[in-house]
């Protein structure tokens, strides 16, 4: 099931034209939140949200750990779909503060 943040991720890329290849993805060992593709991008995306005001920024919670397990997951999935591995392939964060997201495009390579 996905969270009220994702959900708004979901909504946000929908509008910008990307077509929505799958949520909550688990391969690798870890979980894609969301696979998004358009044209020739393909983005796998971190979503994060924190409750309120003083429990920290979301974007801290993708630290160099969290980078390497999504770059690895984003392998393994796209092992299984060799029809996508010409694609440029990109890491994106959103973060939900308060109900405002913001997307940090290319957040890692």
């Amino acid at each position: 099931m996905r969270n009220r943040a994702e959900q708004q991720a979901l909504r946000h890329y929908r509008l910008r034209g990307y077509r929505i290849l799958g949520t909550n993805v688990w391969a690798g060992g870890n979980e894609l939140d969301v696979i998004a593709r358009r044209g020739r991008r393909l983005v796998f995306c971190e979503v994060k949200s924190k409750g309120g005001a003083g429990r920290g920024d979301p974007l801290e919670m993708v630290g160099p750990e969290k980078q390497r397990r999504l770059r690895r997951a984003a392998e393994a999935w796209l092992a299984t779909r060799p029809d996508l591995a010409g694609l440029e392939a990109t890491f994106d964060v959103v973060a939900v503060r308060q109900g405002k997201l913001e997307r940090v495009r290319d957040a890692f390579g």
